[in-house]
């Protein structure tokens, strides 16, 4: 059976083509992970938002799955409304489903606390509007983001397709001096395969969405190994 260790519930979007494949690397032996997908397209406020409304329904299906966590798969979608959105959002997927449930927004925050992180270099791939959004919240949350860098890609399946090396070179491009740590935002931006040498380089950690979302899942689980051990993050701190 899949899953015999813990069997994570994933809700995405529905143009995400990252975050499980990113998942599945990263995942011990024995977790197992199992999603559902929730309509967008693309990245703005209003359709992120609007993605939100059927996230309880794919919160019901996975618990027929009988999975052991829920995770709203959704940087940007887990904070837009502001501040307490992401609690929000994971209390209501955690009634819907009846089991334990976490947004990614919540992930970032908690990671860059076990970092010891409270300057942040931030790269993303959205446009100006989500920037804004997702840097109220992180300074709500006392972290100063010290540079930015982004794509401004505003439909989801764009980011996907964005390949490593522009990923590497977009946190290359910060300026990371007065940073302690480099968060890549987003769970449909391939990262796992460039932050081991992002980190060799810049000489700080650096965390993405799913590296991040994934570490919160399994410390909520009580595991405390990663399958593919990406960054100091998921070495050091599970």
């Amino acid at each position: 059976m899949h899953g015999w260790r813990a069997r994570i519930g994933l809700i995405i979007p529905s143009s995400n083509t990252t975050m499980e494949p990113e998942f599945w690397s990263m995942a011990p032996q024995g977790v197992s992970i199992h999603s559902a997908r929730v309509p967008l397209e693309r990245v703005t406020s209003e359709e992120l938002l609007r993605m939100e409304e059927e996230a309880e329904h794919a919160a019901r299906l996975l618990a027929t799955a009988e999975v052991d966590i829920i995770v709203y798969g959704c940087t940007t979608g887990s904070l837009v409304a502001g501040p307490g959105h992401d609690e929000r959002i994971a209390a209501k997927l955690s009634r819907a489903a009846g089991r334990p449930a976490i947004a990614t927004a919540t992930a970032v925050v908690e990671a860059a606390r076990a970092l010891g992180a409270s300057r942040i270099a931030l790269a993303t791939p959205y446009i100006d509007e989500v920037n804004e959004k997702e840097i109220r919240f992180l300074e709500s949350h006392g972290l100063e983001v010290v540079d930015i860098a982004s794509l401004g890609i505003e439909r989801n399946t764009e980011i996907g397709r964005v390949p490593p090396e522009r990923v590497y070179r977009l946190a290359r491009s910060l300026d990371t001096d007065s940073a302690d740590a480099v968060f890549i935002s987003c769970t449909n931006l391939r990262t796992i395969e460039v932050i081991d040498a992002l980190e060799r380089d810049i000489g700080k950690p650096v965390y993405s969405s799913n590296t991040a979302t994934l570490w919160l899942a399994l410390r909520r689980l009580g595991i405390r190994e990663a399958g593919w051990p990406v960054g100091r993050l998921l070495r050091e701190h599970l």
